[in-house]
């Protein structure tokens, strides 16, 4: 597929108390587990990390923030500058059942729109979402301008929304399990009990 695959791992992990990406799920970290399963959509995978040497054991292209402490926005530019396609899947470092499959028929939907956000149960899924590279120029303006929700960027761009109706359509996947990120211990305790069974 011509795009690339951004994957944002910058946070603090606060509310986890350790880094949420190192986590291991069955013999894997989460971030393994996100990379062996994005590289076989994507031809191209970029770690956005303030952290190189926590993850030189993935062997993916690495950067870090151009505008440190700026937050998701920050990774957002690190990432697309960063990478050689114009259209780019961007995802957080905490999502262990990302689906590659999904990934793919949101990148495929970008036709000329800036962007491709999931909105499930009514919440915009902007950290598993299409950006085209060419919207890095936006997000500088919004952070230079200490704009740094990044719904403040999506009211600049041309922005097609999805729900999971528009994504049942293409396959059968549980969204609610696609959609999962850990942030806290508890979850991290569901999806080891989620793997298990």
């Amino acid at each position: 597929m011509k795009a690339a695959a951004i994957i944002l791992s910058g946070g603090k992990s606060s509310r986890m108390g350790t880094n949420k990406a190192l986590l291991k799920l069955n013999e894997k970290t989460t971030i393994e587990r996100m990379v062996d399963i994005l590289k076989v959509y994507f031809d191209d995978i970029i770690l956005v990390t303030n952290d190189m040497d926590s993850y030189h054991f993935l062997g993916v292209k690495m950067v870090s923030d151009h505008y440190p402490g700026n937050g998701p926005l920050a990774g957002f530019h690190a990432g697309l500058i960063a990478s050689d396609y114009d259209v780019n899947f961007i995802v957080a470092c905490d999502m262990p059942f990302i689906s590659g499959e999904l990934a793919s028929k949101l990148v495929n939907q970008i036709d000329h729109y800036d962007a491709v956000v999931p909105v499930i149960n009514g919440k915009m899924q902007t950290l598993c979402a299409v950006f085209q590279k060419k919207t890095v120029n936006k997000i500088e303006e919004c952070i230079e301008n200490g704009r740094l929700p990044i719904k403040h960027l999506l009211e600049h761009l041309n922005v097609l929304y999805v729900t999971e109706k528009d994504l049942e359509l293409y396959s059968s996947i549980d969204m609610e399990r696609v959609f999962f990120n850990m942030n806290h211990p508890h979850e991290y305790e569901d999806a080891k009990r989620w793997l298990r069974s």
